[in-house]
């Protein structure tokens, strides 16, 4: 069965499927809707998960082995499969062909993997999985379809905006849904559940500026301290609002934790990397300041960013640069 990413909370909410594919070159849609199906499992009692990726010595062997192994506890399970390049293989194909075949109890199999063209979503395995399950194209969002997405977005965070605001907002992000949803999140750090302007839009967003903070988060994790000085002095002197550059270094440093626990529970790195967003140019500075910073410091970073949050809200006394430099300097250490 064929669904619409629009369609899926709708459809989790009569039934779960055995299967589901969801194919697509949009990184964040895959994501949030994998997030759906997995909980909608988890309620379901899937409590246990295994993971699978097709770029890490990965055999297909694998799926099968874990299909037909049944646990002790009778535990029911969702196999999460993903496959990046799209290219399930003569193996692959003969895999879920059998699999859908025989579908095993209590299991649940989520598949995620790039954009399929026409040819792949008329193979015999395709077909197969579409018979039994549930697959879900997801394609790059573009005019009305994208406004409406974004309209959602900030609805979900108590904000609105008129057509104009939301054809600015189109225009800055240039389709990059990631980054949409980071600006709406700014958009909420500094206004608040509220309809917004377009001018105040355009002051966030169109501001050749904001790309300063992310500047700053490289040099963070980087430990440039030369950097971070003349960065975060270049912020203050251009008037940006603290809270947007205390929302950049919390949301790095929750990030950091959460790596660092996944990654120390044995997961793997490359499938860690990649549910949390951390693309390939980024992948060098996460790597070296996860092995510098323990979740001590993490914390600490995250507790003294509260009270600069504070500070510029003017709950609590203190110069709020002042606390944010410090904040930025414990990523050094």
């Amino acid at each position: 069965m064929r669904l619409k990413p629009e369609q899926l909370t709708a459809s989790l909410q009569k039934s779960l499927g055995a299967v589901y594919l969801i194919s697509g070159d949009e990184p964040l849609q895959i994501v949030e809707l994998s997030d759906l199906i997995r909980q909608a499992a988890k309620r379901a009692g899937f409590f246990k998960r295994e993971i699978f990726s097709t770029d890490t010595g990965f055999e297909w062997s694998e799926i099968t082995i874990s299909s037909q192994s049944m646990s002790i506890f009778g535990d029911k399970k969702v196999i999460d499969l993903r496959v990046p390049s799209a290219n399930f293989g003569n193996e692959g194909a003969k895999t879920l062909i059998s699999y859908c075949e025989k579908l095993p109890a209590d299991t649940v199999l989520l598949i995620t993997c790039g954009k399929l063209n026409a040819a792949a979503m008329k193979t015999k395995w395709f077909e197969a999985v579409d018979k039994v399950g549930v697959t879900i194209q997801v394609k790059t969002l573009e005019g009305d379809e994208l406004l409406q997405w974004l309209q959602n977005r900030l609805q979900q965070r108590g904000l609105n905006t008129d057509r104009a605001g939301l054809a600015l907002l189109a225009e800055r992000i240039e389709g990059n849904l990631l980054a949409a949803s980071q600006e709406v999140e700014k958009l909420y750090v500094l206004y608040g559940a509220s309809i917004l302007t377009k001018d105040q839009i355009f002051d966030v967003v169109a501001d050749s500026s904001r790309y300063d903070v992310f500047k700053l988060i490289d040099a963070v994790l980087s430990a440039n301290e030369n950097r971070i000085f003349k960065v975060l002095e270049g912020l203050q002197a251009e008037g940006i609002a603290p809270p947007v550059v205390l929302w950049a270094l919390m949301r790095e440093a929750r990030t950091l934790c959460k790596v660092k626990i996944e990654l120390s529970e044995g997961k793997n790195k490359d499938i860690v990397f990649r549910n949390n967003q951390i693309w390939d140019k980024r992948i060098g500075l996460v790597e070296k300041a996860i092995k510098r910073l323990s979740h001590t410091k993490l914390f600490e970073i995250l507790t003294l960013s509260a009270k600069a949050d504070r500070q510029a809200k003017g709950q609590e006394s203190g110069d709020v640069w002042e606390t944010i430099l410090t904040v930025c300097l414990l990523f050094v250490c």
